[in-house]
């Protein structure tokens, strides 16, 4: 009796680790699609850019390690330096705007009421729109030869001659961050949402049982409760906007005066109109560098 109880203990005792095993091997089965494409998407061009940066690397011919060369001379590229600083001027306004914007969205239709989700599928509409349909539009719309919005204002008595949308620096860059506004404000309110009916309704209750009101409960309630989701969402914005490069492609394609060239732009002009590989794959990995690093100092201080 005691070697047949003692067999089954060291059953029991071996059955554990073949069943954690086998599991292991099937959790092994489920991520290996994703890994195989993020290997073959992400971390094979990821690779290829790295060693494209340290070659002089040309359309049509033979390769040529020239290390570090593209990396010594992206300080002498015209259109970097401007191209910077233009790229964090956009990025800084876009971010506080579209927080703002998306934050007061999210606690307007916070609340269940009658035909509160009318409103929440029109705040997030425009996030269904692709980004370059949705430059193209703004363009129709706000063109001085045949956009509406001009006839528009003149009519109501708003403007009394076209207004040049695109045709100085600070108006591109003002209806650049509209539309960015118009197209991610109802994507980013759903993210806040989402953070905010999670938490806990006890909370406000006991929170207004003791007094407090409106604007101490968002400032010492909802906002510290919220900090996770504000930070994915700051997260998507910045690095959203320092990649900035469809808006100002299709929309102002850099203009005017290259005032609206972002580093983004800087990188698909090297690459296919100056038909330098080498240099445009250098750009990409110090702007892939800095948002690594920006990133992981967002996460720190939200954390």
């Amino acid at each position: 009796m005691t070697m047949t109880l003692g067999r089954t203990g060291r059953a029991a005792r071996t059955a554990p680790p073949a069943r954690w095993r086998s599991r292991k091997v099937q959790g092994w089965l489920y991520a290996s699609p994703t890994a195989v494409i993020v290997g073959v998407l992400f971390l094979a061009p990821l690779v290829l850019v790295v060693w494209m940066s340290l070659n002089r690397w040309p359309l049509l011919g033979q390769a040529t390690f020239n290390a570090p060369a593209n990396y010594a001379k992206i300080a002498d590229n015209p259109l970097f330096l401007d191209a910077v600083l233009f790229t964090l001027k956009y990025t800084a306004i876009t971010t506080v705007l579209l927080s703002a914007v998306a934050l007061g969205l999210a606690l307007l239709v916070q609340e269940r009421r009658p035909g509160i989700g009318f409103f929440r599928t029109a705040f997030f509409l425009p996030g269904a729109v692709g980004f370059a349909a949705a430059a193209l539009l703004f363009y129709g719309m706000l063109n001085n030869d045949f956009g509406p919005v001009d006839p528009m204002l003149q009519a109501l008595g708003i403007t009394s001659e076209p207004v040049k949308w695109i045709g100085t620096p600070d108006m591109a860059l003002f209806s650049t961050i509209t539309l960015v506004l118009w197209r991610f404000a109802g994507f980013n309110m759903l993210i806040l949402l989402t953070g905010l009916q999670a938490i806990p309704v006890e909370v406000y209750e006991a929170a207004r049982s003791d007094g407090a009101n409106r604007w101490q409960i968002f400032t010492r309630i909802t906002l510290p409760l919220l900090r996770p989701t504000l930070a994915l969402m700051l997260i998507l914005s910045v690095t959203g906007s320092l990649l900035a490069f469809d808006q100002f492609f299709v929309f102002t394609n850099g203009g005017p005066d290259n005032s609206t060239v972002s580093m983004v732009m800087v990188i698909y002009r090297d690459a296919f109109f100056r038909f330098d590989l080498g240099g445009a794959a250098a750009l990409s990995v110090v702007l892939l560098a800095a948002l690594v690093g920006l990133n992981a100092l967002m996460m720190r201080r939200l954390r």
